[in-house]
């Protein structure tokens, strides 16, 4: 079977800041940004690879979300509990230095790991929690 992840899916309550961290801060680039009914989804992805996507949307858009699940997952992404993705890159402490000069959140500066792996975290505006992690 020849399966590979083409988009995941973040969440955000503020489509400019989003932008403004993915596009500017991370140095991805966009592939769409479409509006619909108040609503923005903006889809980006790392330069060069555009089979990889993460769609930033907006948080309880589902038609199918209950009005407690809404304000549960408006409390979680506010702690920055809700979501989060992990990406890697060659250059780990040059990565860390351009978000942390972005001024991105930093979670962890870069460390080496028990579990055998160097990367550090930050979190997007909307609170999503990113890991990148170093490449060998």
């Amino acid at each position: 079977m020849d399966i590979t992840i083409h988009s995941s899916f973040l969440p955000q309550d503020d489509p400019d800041a989003a932008l403004a961290f993915y596009r500017d801060t991370l140095g991805f680039e966009v592939r769409n940004d479409v509006g619909y009914e108040g609503l923005r989804w903006i889809t980006v992805g790392p330069v060069g690879q555009p089979d990889t996507s993460i769609v930033l949307h907006p948080p309880a858009a589902d038609p199918g979300i209950t009005e407690d699940e809404r304000r549960t997952i408006t409390e979680m992404m506010a702690k920055g509990t809700f979501a989060g993705v992990n990406l890697a890159t060659k250059d780990l402490e040059g990565v860390f230095d351009r978000l942390q000069a972005g001024g991105a959140e930093v979670v962890q500066e870069p460390t080496d790991q028990p579990y055998g792996v160097r990367d550090c975290a930050f979190r997007d505006p909307a609170g999503n929690l990113i890991r990148i992690q170093q490449l060998s």
